[in-house]
Formats: structure tokens, sequence, C-alpha cells
């Protein structure tokens, strides 16, 4: 079992619930990361649910998950022959840190439509980008492999872009393919592309994170575009793009956070 299935496991606890262990083997500054923990209710959520297809997840983060026990309490919200609602709470000592809402569809026959209005982003091969560094607390990056472009990697050197937009290349450490857990990880993988136009002075804690997932991956690599447009009183978007390397939209995101400069 890969490292990443260890970490997102649940186990029925006696009251029809789920308890976890929340790792820090995915950790941002010493904080668990907000794809990793949206990939442990998500992973709760599928005990549950009857359907398994193009889940859209919706996480809101309400106070500080730490590592260690968590429950995860589950609910269904609606069933209907289409699409199964169901909402995950991460709750620790007592207190509620985080809830997901999951909307799981009906595998369809075929896609009738493929209608794609932007096409994936092109970043340079991963060989000539930029990886970016395991650090201490960042225990993310030691197990994953994040890849930028160097049109978007100079805020790592003090050098600063006109646009707040990171592209580039995700793989596991140890190959692990990508399946709904593994891309809702990645949905929050890559530094905030904010850090692009502003650099390593901003604080950006997210709020809400939502992943519409499209397709299964069937290739190593991820290719990924984040961007954010806008900032204003205190508060920031992040749209993402996913995909893989055969060109086909893995998913689609948004994140809402908080902006904090430091220099400010």
């Amino acid at each position: 079992m890969h490292l990443f299935d260890t970490d997102i496991s649940v186990s029925a606890n006696p009251q029809d619930g789920f308890q976890a262990a929340v790792s820090d083997n995915w950790s941002i500054n010493g904080n668990p990361n907000g794809g990793y923990l949206l990939a442990v209710l998500a992973s709760a959520m599928t005990r549950c649910s009857d359907k398994s297809a193009t889940p859209i997840l919706t996480v809101n983060y309400m106070s500080k998950t730490v590592p260690g026990p968590a429950e995860i309490a589950v609910e269904t919200m609606n069933r209907s022959r289409q699409f199964t609602r169901l909402q995950a709470r991460i709750i620790q000592s007592g207190t509620e840190t985080a809830r997901a809402f999951g909307t799981f569809a009906v595998a369809p026959e075929e896609c009738q439509i493929r209608r794609y209005e932007t096409g994936p982003p092109e970043p340079a091969p991963p060989e000539r980008c930029i990886r970016i560094p395991a650090m201490p607390k960042y225990t993310v990056y030691d197990q994953l492999e994040v890849r930028l472009d160097p049109s978007c990697a100079g805020w790592m050197e003090n050098r600063l872009s006109e646009r707040s937009e990171h592209k580039g290349w995700l793989r596991f450490n140890d190959r692990r393919c990508f399946d709904v857990f593994a891309v809702a990880l990645a949905a929050d993988a890559f530094p905030p592309a904010v850090l692009a136009s502003q650099g390593m002075v901003a604080w950006v804690p997210t709020l809400e994170l939502s992943v519409s997932i499209r397709n299964i991956a069937e290739t190593q690599w991820l290719k990924c575009r984040f961007t954010t447009r806008f900032i204003n009183c205190g508060l920031l978007e992040e749209d993402g793009e996913i995909w893989d390397e055969s060109n086909e939209l893995i998913a689609v995101s948004r994140q809402i956070a908080q902006f904090r400069n430091f220099s400010a």
C-alpha cells in the first residue's frame, strides 16, 4: 500500500462514524495540507456513497486541524436516481475543524458532449522545470514532485511576475496513480499562484476549496495551471485546471483564501 493510501484511510467506529489518523506527511508549514484533508473526507464519504462518478467536492476549513486522531462524521443529505449528496466533518477534541460536501453521480454510459473553450497549459518539459524543494515542515514536497515552469518560478529568487499564475507538473514520488483522492490533493499541492507576483511575503490560508473531478488520469504526470486574478478586501480566488499528459481534462478547482502581505 502506498503511503498516501495509508494516510487517508478511515475505519468505522461503533457509533457508525469513522476514525482517522491525520498524518504529518502532507504538511505545509507544519499544518496538514488542505487538499490532503479533503482527500481524507472524501475517503469517508465514498464509504457511504452508492455512486462514485465525477464527484464534486467542496470543503470549508473552520479551525486548525492538527496531526493526530480525528473523528469523521458523515451524513447523507440527499439520494436520487442520478446523484448522492453527502457531508463529512472532521472533529478533533470535540471541535469541528473542517466540513466537506460531496456530490457523487452515476457513471455515464458515454460522454455525449465534449467541448473545451480553452486548452491545457503548455509548461516546459518536466526536466526543464524547477522542482519545489523539500523543506522542513513542508513534508508534502517529500511525497510529491512538483515542478514549476521557469516562466513562473522567478519568485523563488525574488524575481516577480506581472501575472499571478503557476503552471507545471506534478506526480507522486512513489509513482502512485491519480484517483479521486489524489486529484483532491493535487488541487492544493502547488504553491499559491499569488506568490508569482507578490513573492514569499504573503500568507495565503485557505478558507474554501472546491474540486470538480471530470476524469480519472491515466498518465503518471499531471500538468496544472493555477491563476489568481483578483485580490481585494483581504481575499483572493485561485482557479485551477488539472490535465493529464494526453491533454484530457481531469479536474477544475476554485479556492478562496485570505491574503496577508507581511511587508505591508
